[in-house]
């Protein structure tokens, strides 16, 4: 078994991505869960293109939006100039950030963790995360729960995932084929992507999955106190059958 691990280029092309990933539900939810006052100071790590964080500013709030991903900055950068919107887009790694400043509300949304493949990487970011949230501040993040069934059906057949057009024309069917491995617990999804038509190429889509009662340790190792956890994002009670992790935590 192999120890690299990848995410193709295709996934991070801004248009692609924007135009795949345009349900807000779980902005929805952050937006619940943000402070009260619109002086405190907000950061998202893993940002992408901007999808929360150019509405959480259009709400009043002085947000710091963080990736590693140069082509996802420069949309998220190019859509708040557009609209006029101030904010700060900072192009680093999560596991080293160092911005000599304390925030009152941290948050990793829409699943970025599962790009963090070895436990060091993990806790390397929840060290940073710690380092720059204030005492009375929250910290947020959400992450799939790994549905077994699902990764196993994943590996038998080709599937159609979705299909769409992107802003700048392009057609897109991606379809996705995957295979778990039990060692590293990464499932390694490939996403073949057919652009007008024609097959383009096969993308690589590698996420680490973390079990519940693992990643829950891993925080409260970490120094989080894990004050809820819910399923979803209207905030039912994490259960067997929930889609997702989602954890609203605070520093010990």
């Amino acid at each position: 078994m192999t120890k690299s691990y990848s995410v193709g280029n295709l996934i991070y092309d801004a248009n692609i991505y924007d135009g795949m990933n345009t349900d807000l539900t779980d902005l929805v939810f952050y937006k619940r869960w943000l402070p009260k006052n619109k002086d405190a100071s907000i950061l998202e790590l893993c940002c992408g293109t901007g999808r929360l964080t150019l509405p959480i500013a259009k709400e009043g709030f002085k947000i710091t939006g963080v990736d590693y991903t140069t082509s996802m900055l420069k949309k998220a950068k190019d859509k708040a100039s557009k609209e006029n919107i101030a904010i700060d887009f900072i192009e680093a790694d999560i596991r080293t950030l160092d911005l000599s400043k304390k925030y009152d509300f941290i948050f990793i949304p829409f699943n970025s963790i599962h790009h963090l493949y070895e436990n060091k990487d993990l806790f390397k970011a929840l060290s940073v995360v710690k380092k720059h949230l204030k005492k009375s501040g929250l910290f947020i993040l959400d992450c799939f729960n790994p549905n077994i069934k699902l990764m196993v059906e994943g590996e038998k057949n080709l599937k159609k995932v979705i299909q769409y057009t992107t802003q700048d024309g392009r057609k897109i069917l991606i379809k996705e084929i995957m295979l778990y491995e039990d060692k590293t617990q990464i499932n390694r999804i490939e996403w073949h992507y057919f652009i007008n038509g024609k097959f383009d190429s096969i993308q690589k889509l590698d996420m680490r999955m973390f079990f519940p009662k693992e990643l829950d340790e891993y925080l409260k190792w970490n120094g989080f106190i894990i004050n809820n956890k819910f399923g979803n994002f209207d905030e039912k009670a994490f259960d067997t059958n929930s889609e997702k992790q989602i954890f609203v935590c605070e520093h010990t």
